[in-house]
């Protein structure tokens, strides 16, 4: 068979978790298989640090999902990962945190199992784990938290409509993703289905980043808060007595502020 007529050989795609925003606390393997790839298909929230690690030809396609903006809709960027790996290219979807966590990454990889498409999923610092360590908020703790739940504040349709009931138990540290916008139903909710109002809250924007900004209040007044504050998405918000400990706990922004 003549060159002309070979076909073109499959390539592969990696999803690769782009942790919390410090390029440092990627994986090792995310790193080498970044630095290493044809094509980047990156999101909003990969840090410029990460961003860095691209080699410089490299194709790099953004796709990000913004609050009322989003670049290509989800089927559309499934659709591209198929074609750019038809094409013969290793191919890194670069999602911030890790990409089973709120990172659409099963529907991705189904689209890629259905087109024959070979893949791996290299896992990543998630925001929750990510966020509270350097908020100095564990998530959980033998005296305070012995459960922690993750959730998402914003669905598909616009709404937070979460089950409340499981959300408001005692001794359990909530985290929810994508949740700023929503805020103040989510504190009224839980109120109303039995969290005491001066539950311990925090907000925190740009996670782990030099411009790392935690907003800390009651589960009452947090709204207010952050309002005040101008925080604006995206932040992670974390509900529990946990967060109680980041008067002694808050080792990365005193540290700055004393540097």
């Amino acid at each position: 068979m003549s060159t002309a007529h070979r076909p073109t050989p499959t390539g592969m795609v990696f999803l690769v978790g782009a942790g919390p925003g410090e390029a440092d606390l990627l994986t090792v393997r995310a790193a080498r298989i970044i630095a290493t790839a044809d094509a980047v298909v990156y999101d909003h929230l990969v840090g410029d640090g990460v961003m860095a690690l691209i080699r410089a030809d490299a194709e790099k396609i953004y796709v990000g999902k913004q609050a009322g903006n989003h670049t290509l809709a989800q089927n559309a960027i499934n659709e591209l990962l198929v074609r750019l790996a038809k094409a013969g290219r290793q191919v890194v979807r670069l999602k911030g945190g890790d990409p089973f966590i709120f990172g659409r990454g099963g529907e991705e990889i189904l689209q890629l199992t259905e087109s024959g498409i070979p893949f791996e999923v290299v896992p990543g610092v998630t925001a929750a784990s990510g966020a509270a360590a350097f908020a100095g908020i564990p998530l959980t703790h033998r005296e305070i938290a012995r459960t922690c739940v993750l959730a998402t504040g914003h669905f598909h349709d616009g709404t937070c409509d979460l089950d409340w009931q499981s959300l408001a138990r005692p001794d359990q540290t909530i985290v929810i993703y994508m949740g700023i916008g929503a805020l103040g139903v989510i504190s009224e909710a839980l109120i109303r289905h039995g969290l005491a109002p001066d539950t311990p809250a925090a907000a925190i924007r740009n996670a782990t980043l030099p411009s790392q900004q935690t907003v800390v209040g009651t589960l009452a007044d947090l709204p207010q808060r952050v309002q005040v504050a101008e925080l604006k998405p995206p932040a992670l918000l974390i509900i529990g007595g946990v967060v109680a400990l980041r008067d002694r706990l808050n080792w990365f922004e005193r540290g700055a502020a004393e540097a």
